[in-house]
């Protein structure tokens, strides 16, 4: 059995130094917003090429403190692409504010700049770009569009760590930007954890402030808070995989290639371009019998996933959010998208078998 994912392989090269993280949290005494939080804040920082970072409890609490830290009035609009994971649009809720669709690209599955300047109103006071599978959005045409129409850019980097364009990181794009530590992450942490870069010391005094009760001096608390800490345990595991994350990328770029350069035509592959430095959380490819695909590979011993198989505005949840909203770009892509085993687990050969039974399809 060739398993989508196993986060149990995944993190057995690391064991040796978990365990020394952990024994060295036991020995201080101190388990909140410690030295491994601060340590991991820096070194993150200094990884995406900010000024600083925040160390919050998960993904979703990164993207909901970027917004909030934005201070944007309620019912503002932000832009957000269609085909995005529902946390990205269960933020902007959370927020009070109103999330507007953006069509994506077909090639790239990102927010298609394009389409942006159509959505834009009065009540636009942002764009959520969401860098989706490990690749960058194309942020050369979306700044300029923030810019003639003064719209904040926050990031949703969540599946882009280490990711580039231009040779300029993830997380470093935006006023704001917000990762998430999932495990399954190419930078995962063993529980929930996430954090928001930036380089304006005002906005990383909200968010400090904001994560943490509202208060910078213990027990006064200057606006309504949240206690969204990044835990001193999972950052003391964040630091120990930071160390490795460059090597993590590189054997899954190594893994990709393999698909690229033995998937036939029959299937749509991840759009590639010498600009872009993609990370492939996900390898996402595209047919039109996707289900079909799925339950060949399956009989072979062989997992897939699909992120995602239902788009947001077709979601119970969005009931008279986004339920309005026309989105044929993005029911294409949900209908059609299969994502391939690519663990820093797997082998050359485990992505050869998939490889051979895609071929026989």
């Amino acid at each position: 059995m060739i398993e989508y994912e196993n986060l149990a392989k995944l993190n057995q090269p690391f064991l040796e130094e978990f365990n020394s993280s952990f024994q060295k949290f036991l020995e201080t005494g101190w388990y909140i917003l410690g030295n491994s939080v601060r340590s991991f804040e820096s070194e993150f920082a200094s990884y995406c090429g900010t000024t600083y970072c925040a160390g919050v409890a998960n993904g979703l609490d990164a993207l909901i403190l970027s917004l909030k830290t934005l201070n944007l009035e309620p019912g503002t609009e932000v832009l957000v692409p269609s085909n995005t994971y529902i946390a990205t649009i269960l933020a902007i809720v959370h927020c009070g504010l109103k999330p507007v669709l953006v069509a994506p690209d077909i090639k790239t599955y990102n927010i298609n700049p394009s389409a942006i300047e159509s959505k834009i109103t009065p009540k636009t006071k942002a764009i959520l770009v969401v860098h989706l599978y490990g690749k960058l959005c194309d942020m050369d045409a979306i700044l300029p569009i923030a810019k003639k129409h003064g719209l904040f850019i926050v990031e949703d980097a969540a599946q882009a760590h280490g990711a580039a364009y231009k040779g300029k990181l993830a997380g470093n794009w935006g006023d704001l930007a917000a990762f998430s530590f999932y495990p399954t992450k190419n930078l995962g942490a063993l529980g929930d954890a996430g954090a928001v870069t930036c380089s304006n010391a005002q906005y990383h005094e909200v968010l400090l402030s904001l994560r943490n009760y509202g208060s910078a001096v213990k027990y006064y608390n200057d606006r309504v808070g949240y206690n969204s800490r990044l835990d001193e345990l999972q950052a003391a595991f964040l630091r120990v995989k930071l160390g490795h994350l460059n090597s993590i990328t590189d054997h899954k770029r190594k893994l990709a290639e393999v698909y690229f350069k033995g998937l036939k035509s029959d299937f749509i592959l991840p759009d590639r371009h010498p600009d872009f430095y993609d990370v492939f959380h996900i390898f996402s490819v595209r047919h039109e019998k996707r289900d079909q695909l799925r339950e060949h590979l399956l009989k072979r011993d062989i997992k897939t996933e699909i992120h995602y198989p239902c788009p947001p505005h077709k979601q119970m949840a969005m009931k008279g959010i986004l339920d309005q909203q026309v989105c044929p770009v993005s029911e294409e892509i949900h209908a059609t998208t299969l994502s391939l085993p690519i663990s820093y687990f797997h082998t050359i050969e485990d992505i050869h078998q998939v490889v051979d039974a895609m071929n026989a399809f």
